[in-house]
């Protein structure tokens, strides 16, 4: 669903919950099955009377495509009803919801002009040219119009128009953002436009039958954006909002945003002395404070090791290259836009590194190979560096500098899909260490610019998706979602609030080994073209931290805690015993700090569980005398006093393991 309105995203989930309808035969009707049920109809039959649409059914596929329940079905076709249930009908009804939105600004504010209203993930927003601007004052009065609109159930209706014909709609209640919009479509091109009472709105639907169907709606809040995105446009007002079908429904969504704040990577960085991004420093670019640094170095240590476990080489390379490099490559015919601007160095330009495959291939091409050498896995942690638009940079999650897990395998022909096999083990084994074992997987396919004749990208294609079924893992295509280079695999894992984040990829490469002119000399004395596959585990080490912050709230499991044990002394007089356990868990490699400071140890203990220090050990003066220590585990879960040996011990073994959870117990 495209256009002015908002983006329709096309959804590659895995699973269909929808009611199939399959094609039956042709005749002088139109056959269809619903839900095992066969039913033949007149030619002509709206897609509702087809599917005999209830109230949860919002919209149709008809020969895969999305059309409004109105639309006639022609002759033979294969018909599917589209509910909430699926990622498309919750696009379908949130997109209808933006612009019920919108036509309840116009009515209070009938001088406010729209431009665009897309669905997003959870919701939707409608950018506004208002004056003077909307505050949170006006949301409540905004939400009761939308509710009013929605009890008067208006039909929603399409319209197709002229090029012509849409600019004089628009211009004459001068709408002018959406004039612009249709001026820029080709001449020719039908346009449509959708009515709902005395509103209309450019937009390529579907949209749900009448405003009836929309159930709760929620606004949640008000931020500025440019028009089109472009600092140099107006800066409208941005209407973010949300809609269920129920209000429990709403509420239940309400409390996980809350949630989600709570959770706030951003928020916890700051609180917990983890990193900061200062403006001094520029936009986009992290500061890793110690406490963070520490928890990428041990995220960087297991990476080592499981790489060289994997048979995996660790190279490293510069942070720029000549500008050369990059045409090369391609880079600066496909990816121009998110590369920063070259530098002169002695009359010659250079490029700061977007990607790391170019170092890696002119490392394999430093002397000639042989099949026997093949595969080659080299893995780097290397920096690379992306001009990202200052309005989408976001925390840790989109920066402008961020360190790439990268690895380039160099194969034969026959070892590819083995090769691909073997990353996704790596890929699924490495996230499951860290506590992510839920995953949304995607094949993405050849877009509309890319390099390469088709032939190779259906043979890359059939490889990525062979070994796919040979792991036995669901997954979902997303049609012209490939690298310009080839086709890939995204992996995205799920946090425990159920939220998908991007992190590991594997990309197939049949065009930079040809326009690099790699070669491996084959088992019968001839010169080869290697396969390559990109690929990379979690992702820049940026966003993993971010993920990993919000995933645990900040309460990392003992064995990722930047801090795992804090001691705290009853009183000053336990001090030296205080210092002495600090030296003994120091010598068993523990990270672990003292609170020496002259306050009640109630305040202490606050502190500790406000910094989600794993363990706390409270040392009085029966501990000192004792050689123990009473522990306190994080969430306030006193495990009593046990020897300081019998702590450590446990700490080591919870440790060792790698355990997500605590595992030390209470003492007898």
């Amino acid at each position: 669903m495209a256009g002015s309105g908002g983006v329709f995203f096309q959804s590659a989930a895995p699973v269909n919950r929808e009611p199939r309808v399959n094609r039956m035969g042709r005749g002088s009707g139109v056959t269809v099955i619903v839900e095992g049920s066969s039913r033949t109809v007149p030619a002509g039959t709206t897609a509702a009377e087809v599917l005999n649409a209830g109230k949860d059914v919002l919209a149709a596929r008809v020969d895969g495509r999305l059309v409004d329940l109105s639309a006639p079905v022609p002759e033979g076709a294969v018909v599917e009803a589209v509910t909430f249930l699926s990622p498309e009908g919750r696009e379908v009804y949130r997109h209808s919801a933006s612009h019920l939105m919108a036509q309840s600004v116009k009515r209070l504010f009938p001088r406010a002009k729209v431009s665009i209203g897309p669905a997003i993930e959870d919701g939707y927003y409608y950018d506004f040219d208002i004056e003077p601007p909307l505050t949170e004052e006006d949301l409540p009065r905004i939400e009761a119009e939308m509710a009013r609109i929605i009890g008067e159930d208006l039909p929603v209706r399409r319209e197709e128009l002229s090029r012509d014909e849409a600019v004089r709609l628009f211009a004459d209640q001068s709408e002018t953002y959406k004039v612009e919009i249709v001026q820029e479509l080709p001449a020719g091109q039908a346009i449509s436009v959708y009515r709902q009472g005395e509103f209309v709105d450019l937009c390529r639907g579907p949209h749900v039958p009448s405003t009836g169907r929309i159930g709760a709606v929620k606004l949640l809040s008000l931020a500025g954006a440019y028009w089109r995105g472009d600092e140099r446009n107006k800066m409208l007002q941005r209407v973010y909002g949300t809609s269920f079908p129920t209000r429990e429904e709403v509420d239940a969504y309400l409390a996980r945003l809350e949630e989600i704040k709570k959770r706030d990577h951003r928020r916890l960085g700051r609180d917990l002395d983890l990193f900061s991004i200062p403006e001094e420093t520029g936009a986009g670019l992290v500061l890793w404070h110690p406490k963070g640094a520490r928890v990428r170095q041990i995220i960087e240590d297991h990476w080592r090791e499981e790489h060289r476990k994997g048979g995996y080489e660790v190279v490293y390379t510069p942070h720029m290259a000549r500008l050369d490099l990059w045409k090369t490559s391609g880079h600066l015919d496909f990816y121009k836009e998110n590369m920063f601007s070259p530098m002169e160095v002695e009359g010659t330009a250079y490029e700061i590194k977007p990607m790391n495959c170019p170092f890696h291939i002119m490392i394999y091409k430093s002397r000639m190979r042989s099949y026997r050498d093949l595969p080659i896995r080299w893995a780097e942690l290397g920096t690379v560096y992306r001009y990202e638009r200052s309005g989408v940079l976001h925390g840790l999650m989109r920066v402008r500098g961020f360190t790439q897990d990268d690895a380039h395998i160099f194969c034969r022909p026959d070892q590819v899909e083995g090769e691909i096999r073997r990353v996704l083990s790596f890929t699924l084994d490495m996230l499951a260490v860290f506590g992510f074992r839920e995953y949304e997987i995607f094949l993405s396919t050849r877009p509309s610019e890319a390099v390469g004749e088709p032939g190779e990208w259906h043979k890359a294609e059939g490889a990525l998706r062979a070994a796919l079924d040979a792991a036995g893992l669901p997954y979902g295509v997303d049609e012209g979602g490939g690298a310009f280079y080839g086709p890939k695999i995204d992996i995205k894992i799920k946090d425990s609030l159920g939220r998908a984040w991007q992190c590991g990829t594997i990309q197939f490469d049949f065009n930079l080994p040809r326009r690099f002119d790699l070669f491996f000399t084959n088992d019968r004395g001839e010169r080869e073209h290697p396969y390559m596959v990109h690929r990379a585990l979690l992702g820049s080490l940026e966003r993993f931290f971010g993920v990993l912050v919000e995933h645990y709230g900040g309460a990392f499991p003992a064995w990722l805690a930047p801090v795992q044990v804090r001691v705290l002394p009853v009183t000053d007089a336990q001090a030296p015993y205080a210092e002495s356990v600090e030296k003994a868990l120091n010598e068993r490699e523990f990270r672990v700090e003292s609170d020496l400071r002259s306050e009640k140890i109630g305040a202490k203990v606050r502190d500790g569980a406000m910094q989600k220090i794993p363990y706390l050990l409270v040392v009085g003066k029966r501990e000192a005398g004792d050689g123990a220590v009473s522990v306190r585990a994080r969430g306030g879960v006193d495990l009593g006093a046990m020897p300081l040996d019998a702590f450590m011990s446990g700490l080591e073994e919870e440790v060792r393991l790698r355990a997500n959870e605590t595992r030390l117990t209470a003492r007898g």
